[in-house]
């Protein structure tokens, strides 16, 4: 899926670059794109392209930076993707996951600019799943309901932008924003987990998410897409997956139902989703649920893990 022969010239902005998805969009693509990435909370030390300190929820922040940077393709990962702290600061989600969205589309709009938007699977309540994009999404909580309302803002004010409904996981800059390090890290230390039985989902691995996002990009794909794995599973199966992958002891994972997991905002049960238009634009599949843990795990033996958190920028 790498893309290969991407002129070196053009360029990226990318919104969000300490996050998960945006610290390995910015590695993977530095040495095919010259890549502006904006970090706000955690800055970065020495990353492989250049880094620019903004808070973009500012009015007028952004607008300001695609001013600068004159990219010919924007990402806009920035989001507050704590659901339970979407719930306890319903005006700080408010204003970076349903309004900012909208002011990016308007700048990239004026400049007839490649976007991406990235939004979530939560859009939809997983009542039933096997949802496609025609499907009426139906948001439960807070944050999925701010996501919804980017993704419309976005549709309004730049019809030529992808939305790129997501779900994933991967390597990040302090070990803990993924699934898939909760359970490799508290496995490796022998600690009990719990991993819900009736949550399904597809996640796909971040590394696949960054080609993909780049790959939609060149081929000037427009509206919105589930860019998710072509396979699903419960998260306890997939928490098995990773025990499995690294020869860990899959007895430490505790099967429960998410109703007895003691989380704050309400999770959406069933968010499984067809990848199909996606993979008839780009023209061949999305990867499984094996493949992905396997380069997950190659990535872990490699190192890749420490060179992510070199560059977390410690006090």
């Amino acid at each position: 899926m790498a893309l290969k022969g991407t002129p070196r010239e053009k360029k990226v902005l990318l919104t969000g670059a300490s996050g998960l998805l945006g610290i390995n969009l910015g590695l993977q693509a530095s040495g095919r794109y010259r890549i502006s990435g904006v970090t706000n909370s955690h800055s970065l030390l020495n990353p492989p392209f250049e880094v620019i300190s903004a808070d973009l929820s500012v009015p007028g922040a952004f607008g300001r930076i695609l001013e600068r940077v004159r990219p010919d393709f924007v990402i806009h990962t920035a989001a507050l993707a704590h659901i339970d702290i979407c719930e306890k600061k319903p005006e700080v989600s408010r204003r970076v996951n349903a309004e900012l969205p909208g002011e990016v589309a308007i700048a990239c709009e004026r400049h007839s600019l490649g976007l991406a938007h990235i939004s979530t699977d939560a859009v939809f309540d997983g009542s039933r799943g096997n949802y496609t994009e025609d499907d009426t999404p139906n948001p439960q909580g807070i944050y999925a309901r701010d996501k919804l309302a980017g993704e419309l803002a976005v549709v309004a004010a730049y019809p030529q932008a992808i939305i790129a409904r997501v779900n994933f996981y991967g390597w990040s800059l302090l070990a803990r924003r993924s699934l898939a390090e909760f359970f490799y890290y508290n496995l490796s230390s022998g600690q009990r987990v719990k991993g819900f039985t009736d949550v399904l989902y597809c996640p796909l691995l971040v590394n696949d998410l960054a080609d993909t996002l780049l790959e939609m990009l060149e081929k000037q794909l427009r509206g919105i897409y589930h860019v998710l794995s072509s396979e699903c599973l419960s998260k306890y199966q997939f928490g098995l997956n990773i025990a499995r992958s690294f020869g860990l002891d899959e007895s430490l994972i505790e099967p429960v139902s998410v109703e007895d997991g003691g989380l704050v905002a309400r999770r959406s049960p069933n968010l499984t989703a067809s990848v199909a238009k996606l993979e008839a634009a780009l023209g061949h599949a999305m990867p499984g649920q094996a493949a992905g843990v396997a380069k997950f795990t190659r990535l872990f033996h490699e190192g890749y893990p420490q060179r992510i958190q070199a560059l977390a920028l410690h006090p």
